[in-house]
Parts: C-alpha cells; sequence; structure tokens
C-alpha cells in the first residue's frame, strides 16, 4: 500500500499544501479549527512525516541578492557595509551583493536579466522608475525568484513589497521644517537631488513642495538640481546657485552629496547670510555638519532596520509563509545637533 502524502492530507482536510506545510512546520497563520482538522485527516490516513526530508527542508539555504548603485552614496554604502557584516545573523540563509551604476535604468535592467533562478531564490532591489526596469522585474517574478523594491520603489511593477519610508511623507517633514527654519526671511529654496528617475527622489520633492507653496508662500522654490548623488557635482552646482542667488535661504538635499552642500556652503561669501539646511540620512559627514552648525536638521532612516525588514520578507516569500503588510514600513527619524544618538 502507497503511504500517504502530504497531497492526500490536503485533499482529505480540504486545505491547501501550504496550509499542512505551516502546520507540519508549526508556523503562524494557521486558524486552530484548520490546526485540528489537519491533524485529524493525518490520523485518519495513518500519515507519518519523514523526519529526514523535513529537517532537510528546513534548514534550505534561501539565496538572497541585493542589488545597490554604485558611487560614493554614503547611505548606500553603509547598507552594503552592514550586509556584508551581518550576513551570518540570519540561519539557512546566503546574501550577495552586487552594484550597479547609479541611476543606469538600462544596466539595471541588465542586471536584473542576468539573475540565474538557479542560483537565486530573491532579490531586493533599488529600483529606477523605467519601463525596461519593470519589464525585468515582471520576467524576474515570472522566474520564480521573489522580488522586494528597498530604499525606491516601482509600484506599478510586479515586486511584491517595498522595504522603506514614505518617501512623500519625509519631504513634507523637511518642507515643515525648512519654512520654520527660514521663517520671516523671504527668498529662495534649493533642492538638491540626484536624480527624477528615482521614485524617492520624486516623491520626496513632491511632499516637499505641497507643503512649502501651501504653508510658506513667500519662500520661491528654484528648479531642482539634479548632482547624481556626487558630492563634486553638487558642491559645483550648489556655489553656482548660491553665487548668482543672493537671496537663497534655505537649501533642501533629498539625496546623497551632502559632502558637496557642505563645502559649497564653506565657499560662500563671508559675511552673508547663512542659509538653513536640511538634509537626508545622518552620515559621518552631516553629524559633523550638524555640530559645526552647517547643517540644520538631518532625516534619517535606519538602515539596519532596512536591511533585516528586506532579509525577512524575502525568506517568507520564498518559503511561501504569510507576510505582514506592514513589515516593509520603515519610519524617519529627524535629528538636530541636540538630539545625536
Amino acid at each position: 500500500m502507497t503511504r500517504p502524502t502530504i497531497h492526500d492530507v490536503a485533499r482529505a482536510a480540504g486545505v491547501s499544501l501550504s496550509t499542512v506545510d505551516r502546520v507540519l512546520n508549526d508556523r503562524v497563520g494557521v486558524r486552530h479549527a484548520t490546526q485540528i482538522r489537519v491533524a485529524q485527516a493525518m490520523r485518519e490516513l495513518g500519515f507519518e512525516r519523514n523526519a529526514a526530508a523535513a529537517n532537510l527542508a528546513r534548514r534550505r539555504q534561501d539565496r538572497l541578492l541585493f542589488i545597490l548603485p554604485a558611487g560614493s552614496n554614503s547611505f548606500m554604502r553603509g547598507l552594503e557595509r552592514e550586509l556584508a557584516q551581518r550576513s551570518e545573523a540570519w540561519e539557512f540563509t546566503s546574501i550577495a551583493v552586487q552594484v550597479v551604476p547609479a541611476f543606469d535604468d538600462v544596466a539595471l535592467a541588465r542586471t536584473l536579466q542576468a539573475v540565474d533562478p538557479g542560483a537565486t531564490d530573491g532579490v531586493a532591489v533599488v529600483a529606477t522608475d523605467s519601463p525596461v526596469v519593470r519589464a525585468a522585474l515582471a520576467e524576474l517574478r515570472e522566474r520564480g525568484v521573489a522580488v522586494v523594491t528597498l530604499v525606491s520603489d516601482l509600484p506599478s511593477s510586479r515586486r511584491q513589497h517595498f522595504v522603506g519610508i514614505d518617501n512623500v511623507q519625509a519631504g513634507r517633514t523637511a518642507a515643515s521644517l525648512l519654512g520654520r527654519f527660514c521663517r520671516g526671511r523671504s527668498g529662495k529654496i534649493v533642492i538638491v537631488a540626484g536624480s527624477m528617475l528615482v521614485r524617492d527622489h520624486a516623491e520626496r520633492r513632491l511632499g516637499f513642495e505641497q507643503v512649502l507653496r501651501a504653508e510658506f508662500p513667500d519662500q520661491q522654490i528654484l528648479p531642482p538640481l539634479e548632482g547624481r548623488d556626487d558630492r563634486d557635482i553638487v558642491e559645483a552646482e550648489l556655489d553656482r546657485v548660491l553665487r548668482q542667488q543672493p537671496d537663497v535661504t534655505g537649501i533642501y538635499s533629498l539625496g546623497a552629496g551632502t559632502r558637496g552642500v557642505a563645502r559649497a556652503l564653506a565657499g560662500h561669501a563671508a559675511g552673508a547670510p547663512r542659509p538653513s539646511v536640511v538634509v537626508h540620512d545622518l552620515t559621518p559627514h552631516s553629524r559633523q555638519a550638524l555640530l559645526d552648525g552647517s547643517f540644520d536638521a538631518v532625516i534619517h532612516q535606519d538602515p539596519v532596520r532596512e536591511i533585516s525588514a528586506a532579509v525577512s520578507l524575502l525568506q517568507s516569500l520564498v518559503r511561501g509563509q504569510p507576510v505582514d503588510p506592514d513589515a516593509g514600513r520603515i519610519g524617519i527619524e529627524v535629528f538636530l545637533r541636540d538630539n545625536l544618538p
């Protein structure tokens, strides 16, 4: 007589295979009544679990790949360091990191297309908003690879979840801060972006302009500078604007390249009023700029929480486990000189 299988148990209990698997492995997400029904079906069928096979399945390594933009972006390099330092913290999970040229949608699409489903179970990617990237993500999902976006989302794609902050909310927070810092000084506001090709920068700009135009109409928003998250480009472009526009009252740097912001301010005309400055991501350089008074506030997202959430989500997706819809939400923190950790 053929031994009963989990297929037989699922059929007898009237549940899916994944539900039987969750009951067998004591995973969350199964109602008590369903657990009882599955257990009863096992008894009636004389189902005996293959312990060796179950242990092997449990110990199978999840092979995850993080695709990050290359370059001098301090936040991205921080993510890369954290992944390297914590790679052994996740049991039965191997983690690889690959970098691609920043803001290059074609290079990113090619990297996604080159992912081997035989060697990779899940991918976390900092997305560039582009049709070729959306198509590459769709192909990757068709080949059975789990996908989450990280830091910068692509909601119209086949990605399964997003891990990161609410970037519109972050931009609105920056506007509330900068508007108050500049209160009583009518003038111009400079937005320093990396590229409008990435959704996180576009969303931060949207939230920022919504609040500043509605609540601080005495401040004129200049067209954004696209510094490619490169400190040298940011320094040159911002220095040019500060020389041409002597009535700049505030600067919002919504991407990386904040060292370029600090250097441009250091070269600003002595005795001229210093613009108020809000930037993103607490790094050694932005911390020092807060301490010396060059920057007024830093909006931060915790890189450790970000990669931990991405790994946990991918593990659940790969293993067919239930996923908390809020698991990828990362809160924002606001640091001034007085509350630095």
